[in-house]
């Protein structure tokens, strides 16, 4: 296949779902779908198609499915109980109204140096909605305020996924790559968060229609109890990943329950067990409509997330990242180099992780090359590539859709606000990279 007409197919197939969701607000699982099949059909053969399609659907859905079912549960127990209420009026009363975005960004922050950024936001995000409506600001704000500091360690700092694997492919030192990373997420964060300040107040109204809400109940419930459900699966999280970081061992007992219970799935599973003691007394029918809503809310969420999985799949099949990497190889662009090929593999199949890994296995054998042989210069060209897997997050990437739907925003603000934010994120880290590049390499 020309390379010039695939380039040009992934671009007008980005740019169609873009314009289906948001100006034409088409169904966006069908929008997804439809522009997938028409993509494969064009750039790969006709045996190709299908087991692709499925692939990325069904891995998509494999690594995320449990976790968006249970943390939509969760979500459903706090709204019905009032226990989104209850923590929402404490953290106002800690914070105040005016700096409920400010509070949100600092708790996505310190919840996503461990943990992922999907997990994360689906836990809080039932809170994040009930402070949007206790404090007047809007929804796009908040999820915005939540999404981009999560998002951002998620690419940057060990142990999320991505750069974890991209760090033991080029064989570098964790330890600094954490320190440095977080210093360069700091001044990343806070220049998403006031772009996200800027861009909500001009898209706030482009935010769907609020999804029903459960009424507050005449007693909340109490506030410690309500937050229960939500801080302890972020501490089996985070225990677990702090356990892999220091201990490579996994015949104690007490690393194989953690490894258990930390694992996101079970995480989350204690979590919906935490909310049902929320419920005042045990009702089986009341139990089953919390459960068959949660499921209910889940199903869009699922197919529109899967759907994505499955573009990315399509984009990724054509090799147009194997092009971008034979182009740039032959450069002399430093830091830049790692820093492109990961914004184009992930803005055309939609995993930071995926990016990142790949971006890695082709920077490797070309560090010499590039300048970057030191330690110091092979954690800069780490990061560079962990700024670069932030570039862009759109309608192939499960965030997004997590983001959007669990925040009950319409494609098109999510687009115009969030999208945007990382692009902000992901240029002002790489500035930020470059700048101490300079000093110490």
């Amino acid at each position: 296949m020309n390379v010039t007409f695939t380039a040009i197919a992934v671009i007008l197939s980005i740019v169609l779902i873009i314009i289906l969701t948001s100006k034409f607000r088409f169904n966006a699982f069908f929008s997804l779908i439809i522009v997938s099949i028409v993509l494969a059909l064009v750039t790969l053969s006709s045996d190709q198609v299908v087991p692709t399609l499925k692939t990325g659907f069904g891995n998509t859905l494999a690594s995320i499915g449990l976790i968006i079912l249970f943390g939509t549960t969760i979500g459903v127990l706090l709204d019905k109980t009032g226990a989104t209420y209850a923590m929402a009026n404490y953290i106002m009363k800690l914070t105040g109204k005016d700096k409920a975005p400010r509070a949100i960004t600092i708790t996505g922050f310190i919840a996503g140096l461990p943990i992922f950024c999907d997990s994360g936001f689906i836990v809080l995000s039932g809170l994040n909605n009930s402070l949007a409506q206790t404090t007047g600001f809007s929804r796009i704000r908040m999820a915005g305020s939540l999404a981009i500091p999560l998002y951002t360690l998620h690419c940057l700092i060990p142990p999320h996924p991505g750069i974890t694997a991209a760090a033991g492919i080029m064989n570098s030192p964790v330890g600094k790559l954490i320190l440095l990373g977080i210093v360069i997420a700091v001044p990343a964060v806070m220049a998403g968060y006031i772009w996200i300040k800027i861009m909500s107040e001009k898209n706030a109204q482009n935010e769907s229609a609020l999804n029903e809400s459960s009424e507050m109940p005449e007693q909340l419930p109490s506030t410690i109890l309500s937050f229960l459900p939500v801080i302890v699966p972020l501490l089996l999280i985070t225990t677990n990943s702090l356990l892999g970081m220091i201990t490579h061992q996994s015949s104690g007992p007490f690393i194989k329950v953690m490894n258990f219970l930390g694992d996101p799935v079970a995480a989350l599973l204690v979590g919906v067990v935490l909310a049902l003691t929320l419920i005042p007394k045990y009702d089986r029918q009341q139990m089953n409509d919390i459960f068959n809503t949660s499921i209910d809310k889940a199903g869009p969420i699922l197919a529109i997330t899967a759907a994505g999985g499955a573009f990315g799949a399509v984009i990724k099949a054509t090799g147009m990242g194997e092009q971008a990497t034979h182009i740039l190889a032959s450069s002399h662009l430093g830091l830049l180099v790692p820093f492109l090929l990961a914004a184009i593999f992930k803005t055309a199949q939609g995993s930071s992780t995926v990016s990142a890994i790949t971006t890695a296995s082709l920077i490797a054998p070309m560090i010499s090359g590039l300048g970057l042989n030191t330690e110091w210069g092979q954690i800069f060209a780490l990061l560079a590539i962990g700024s670069g897997s932030m570039m862009v997050s759109h309608a192939n990437d499960s965030y997004f859709w997590v983001v959007t739907k669990f925040s009950d925003l319409s494609p098109k603000a999510s687009l115009s606000v969030y999208s945007t934010g990382t692009i902000v994120i992901s240029i002002v880290s790489f500035l930020i990279i470059l700048a101490f590049s300079f000093i110490l390499v």
